[in-house]
């Protein structure tokens, strides 16, 4: 879809590009350097420093009236086409990150539209590996990332050249290994929790209904759809005109809860009142998005706050919170050797919570009891995890110039390999969008163009670790994201369920004057073809998946310049659209619901509720604005 433009104030720069920093000895790059097609791996041990996706402006209105540039819109730019987004300066890591991470990418060729293509790097037979508490050795950065328009391109700069803009993406990806794992989280119970984690994680639920459907979700519409707000979060205040990341947001019964920085808080759900705040000793670096069924949930964070002199202490800690209470059940690290390992993403699969990087990975059980860890004379190494209904591993093996990824569903409890599927040769890194059904996602010879991270889904069977179906998902048509490269569960936009999987395709024009729209379509996890199935956003409207509930799709709906933006359930058999919540129009309101976008904030609906929120704080351009940490709208 047209991205939106870049707000004036980005945050500083990390340092420049270039090969990987301290690769994992069983893994080094070639000696006349790395392969200038592929991103260099992490730093092996040592935190990376990103530059963090931007918090996009509102939304370019769709009709030829020129209303007032409002909240997020750079000064001077006409309000209905998007300004193009001055560079950032160069300058070193901002408050909060670790240190650099590089990566430039190749550009092949796209694959027709929705064309299924035949298996790709058809799958090997599952080798007999001893669980993970005995395996010897091993070694994942969620979210998607943004880029900027290009001028002289038609369609508004939708794309960028491939090569620059995957560098971009690569690196502003890494800054999410300090980012909360998406971000849709759990908003419902027990059943309900596994569907709603997440439109990015996919998920499923209900009972077949025998019409490609299944049994209705818990989410009803109310007698009236009209939302009002119901509290705002100021942004916390930042020093030293840096950024840190506060991402992660989950929803209880009681409570929404937030990530702040270095505390998580947790507000009433209809009030905004504060009911407990957990104060950590640095920064959050990743939050997982999943949710026990007693409300626990995992973080990543720092030892400690960052300073000039040191900008970052590593993600380290490994903390398992208490949603209901308020509390910080314990706190783990691991270590290889006498070195802290520095994780880059954490999640939880049933009692599981399971950590993966460039040193390899690690689980715990909710007890605190540890059930595996890496083993540095291992050449392969666990990336990254995908949790919810199962737990699902990315597993590294190879060298550095030909690396090979396995799809390992195993068992949370220990460890042990249920299913293997080895992607071919060539594909660098994969995301995992949904552990049930198994779905991932990959940029195949780097050719999705657009820094999406997706050009192919696989659907796999987690049983045997076959290959079902591969599926083609062109970046010019198709408008989802992952970011991969060390968060593997780090997908947007997208959805998993009755075992389809939904997609929202690029903008494109409407029926009105100036006016563009877009539409969610559905695939086949068993064919790979479309189901002929479309649910249309209307006119200046622009729609994206959030997650499943039950047999049916929930998705939001941006607004065009003067209307505010719905929330919709859309029926899994008829793909019938039910208007759930719609928030005001009112310029002011207006103004903060699109400073924050689907791509780049974290989204929960539940029960009449929305609650949307930034990712990232930073210290605002002007003494006059105001920002929003998070806002939340309800119905009567």
């Amino acid at each position: 879809m047209t991205q939106p433009p870049q707000p004036p104030q980005q945050p500083p720069q990390g340092g420049g590009f270039g090969p990987p920093q301290d690769q994992p000895p069983q893994t080094p790059p070639p000696a006349a350097g790395p392969n200038p097609g592929k991103a260099p791996e992490p730093g092996y041990g040592y935190p990376q420093a990103p530059q963090p996706p931007q918090t996009p402006p509102p939304a370019a209105p769709q009709t030829p009236p020129q209303p007032p540039q409002g909240y997020g819109y750079p000064q001077g730019a006409p309000a209905n086409q998007p300004p193009q987004a001055p560079q950032p300066p160069q300058a070193p890591p901002g408050y909060g990150y670790p240190g650099q991470q590089p990566g430039p990418y190749g550009q092949p060729q796209q694959a027709p539209y929705g064309q299924q293509q035949a298996p790709y790097g058809q799958q090997q037979a599952p080798y007999g590996q001893p669980g993970y508490g005995q395996q010897p050795g091993y070694g994942y950065p969620q979210q998607t990332m943004p880029h900027q328009p290009q001028a002289g391109q038609p369609g508004g700069g939708k794309k960028l050249n491939t090569q620059m803009l995957i560098i971009v993406a690569a690196v502003v990806a890494i800054a999410l290994i300090i980012a909360g794992g998406v971000w849709y989280a759990s908003s419902g119970e027990d059943e309900g929790r596994q569907n709603d984690t997440a439109g990015q994680s996919g998920g499923t639920g209900g009972t077949d209904d025998g019409n490609g459907g299944t049994t209705s979700g818990k989410e009803k519409a109310p007698s009236d759809p009209g939302a009002k707000v119901l509290f705002q979060v100021p942004a916390p205040e930042v020093k030293n005109d840096s950024t840190v990341v506060v991402s992660g947001s989950w929803l209880t019964d009681k409570a929404y809860v937030k990530s702040g920085i270095a505390q998580i808080v947790g507000y009433d759900r209809d009030k905004g009142s504060e009911l407990w705040k957990l104060p950590l000793a640095g920064p959050v670096c990743q939050a997982s998005r999943h949710v026990t069924d007693d409300n626990l949930t995992a973080v990543l964070y720092q030892p400690a706050m960052p300073t000039k002199a040191d900008p970052s202490h590593g993600c380290t800690q490994i903390a398992l919170i208490d949603l209901d209470a308020g509390k910080r059940l314990w706190t783990k690290t691991v270590k290889t050797g006498d070195q802290l390992v520095n994780f880059d993403n954490i999640t939880l699969s049933g009692k599981t919570v399971a950590v993966g990087s460039t040193s390899g990975g690690a689980a715990f059980d909710v007890s605190g009891k540890l059930l595996w860890s890496p083993k540095p004379a291992d050449s392969c190494y666990d990336a990254g995890y995908g949790g919810g209904e199962k737990l699902v591993a990315v597993r590294k093996c190879g060298s550095y110039d030909q690396r090979q990824l396995h799809i390992q569903t195993i068992d949370p409890k220990s460890g042990k390999v249920i299913s293997e599927y080895k992607m071919a040769e060539g594909i660098d890194y994969a995301s995992i969008v949904s552990t049930n059904p198994l779905v991932v996602a990959a940029d195949v010879g780097d050719s999705a163009g657009d820094g999406s991270g997706i050009s192919d889904f696989f659907s796999i069977d987690g049983k045997t670790g076959k290959l079902r179906t591969r599926i083609s998902a062109p970046g010019e048509q198709f408008a989802a994201r992952c970011e991969g490269i060390t968060r593997v569960e780090a997908c947007n936009l997208l959805a998993v369920g009755n075992d389809r999987l939904y997609l929202p395709t690029e903008e494109h024009d409407g029926t009105g004057k100036y006016s563009e729209t877009n539409e969610i379509v559905a695939f086949d996890l068993a064919t790979g073809k479309q189901t002929g199935q479309r649910a249309d956003a209307g006119d200046g409207y622009t729609i994206s998946p959030l997650r499943m509930d039950g047999g049916n799709l929930i998705a939001y709906k941006r607004p065009p310049y003067d209307k505010g933006g719905q929330v919709v359930s859309i029926d899994g058999s008829s793909f019938k659209e039910t208007l759930l919540l719609r928030n005001p129009a009112t310029e002011s309101v207006r103004d903060v619901e699109t400073s924050m976008s689907p791509e780049y904030s974290e989204f929960l609906y539940s029960e009449g509720h929305l609650y949307m929120s930034k990712v990232y704080a930073s210290k605002r351009s002007t003494a006059r604005e105001k920002e929003y940490l998070a806002v939340g709208f309800g119905t009567s």
